[in-house]
């Protein structure tokens, strides 16, 4: 719902453009998109621009700035044509795609476009076959996989990207028998916790142990976390504060979920994430599309921890 207030879809994208340039004129390391193709977490007749096309022009109309998804969604995409696309945008972005995938959650918009919907273990088994391939269409130059749910002989994929060893892989997450162990084995970097403390604690514990066990260099591994927030002064009316910024969302379900407060207050939920083992913030931010100023007001925020 963040492009609700224009009415012209060009309107739309020029100012979703006009926020991830302005990221890019500052210090911020990454933008980033969502996999929907509805609006979430209820679908709506309100635009909803395709991740990867998006992910795609955005790298060429930014000259700095990474660029990732949070996160592509698995049952969307051949794992084999995921890893095409993403070589392909590593390489138009110059180097800065940061691929995220996940397994998938939103049954209703699986439906409504025509994929099957499976059940949790076959998602499940289905994104770590789909992990594999992907990193090995990055790494290998006749790649072979037959598996369950997917297999590939030999595909030719050049160029892999330009990033080295590889495009940045990015896996979002938390579940311990799964998704974490696929973090230890190929992944740059995780997204957990949700910006909730005990929850990174406890996602980070589980992942250094799949690290520990594999051998792999924990530390080595991004672990990133998102926080939701709105930034306001002392003793400003939230609701007045974030009128235009949140629109047509429901604000009963932000104000829940999420942190509308002064600097001060977002800066210290920052610190008990980064405290707990996150050390990567990925934020949101309702109303940037309406209000560049508020990309500057966390930019100050997040140079507390530069």
């Amino acid at each position: 719902m963040d492009l609700a207030g224009f009415s012209d879809p060009v309107e739309q994208w020029e100012a979703m453009t006009a926020v991830a340039k302005k990221a890019d004129e500052g210090s911020w390391d990454s933008i980033w998109l969502f996999d929907h193709f509805h609006t979430v977490p209820e679908p709506s007749t309100e635009s909803t621009f395709e991740a990867w096309t998006t992910t795609a022009a955005l790298s060429r109309d930014t000259k700095r700035v990474n660029i990732g998804q949070m996160v592509g969604c698995n049952g969307y995409r051949n794992p084999a044509l995921y890893a095409k696309i993403a070589s392909t945008v590593d390489v138009a972005s110059h180097g800065r795609l940061y691929a995220g995938l996940g397994a998938g959650w939103y049954e209703h918009e699986w439906k409504a476009y025509g994929y099957e919907w499976p059940e949790l273990k076959d998602r499940m088994g289905a994104f770590r076959e789909a992990t594999e391939i992907i990193y090995k269409m990055w790494t290998e130059d006749e790649p072979v996989f037959d598996g369950k749910y997917y297999s590939i002989d030999k595909p030719i994929n050049e160029p892999k990207g330009v990033r080295k060893p590889h495009p940045s892989f990015w896996i979002g997450g938390g579940g311990p028998n799964v998704t974490l162990k696929l973090v230890a084995k190929y992944a740059d970097a995780a997204n957990i916790g949700g910006g909730n403390p005990e929850v990174i604690k406890e996602k980070a514990a589980i992942l250094k142990g799949h690290c520990d066990a594999i051998g792999r260099d924990y530390d080595e591994i991004i672990k990133s976390t998102g926080i939701n927030a709105f930034p306001i002064d002392k003793g400003d009316d939230p609701v007045k504060a974030t009128g235009k910024a949140l629109g047509p969302m429901d604000r009963e379900r932000f104000d829940k979920d999420n942190l509308i407060g002064t600097e001060d207050e977002i800066a210290n939920k920052v610190e008990a994430a980064l405290e707990a083992g996150a050390d990567y913030v990925i934020f949101y931010v309702p109303g940037v599309a309406y209000d560049l100023d508020l990309v500057d007001r966390m930019e100050q925020i997040t140079k507390r921890f530069a």
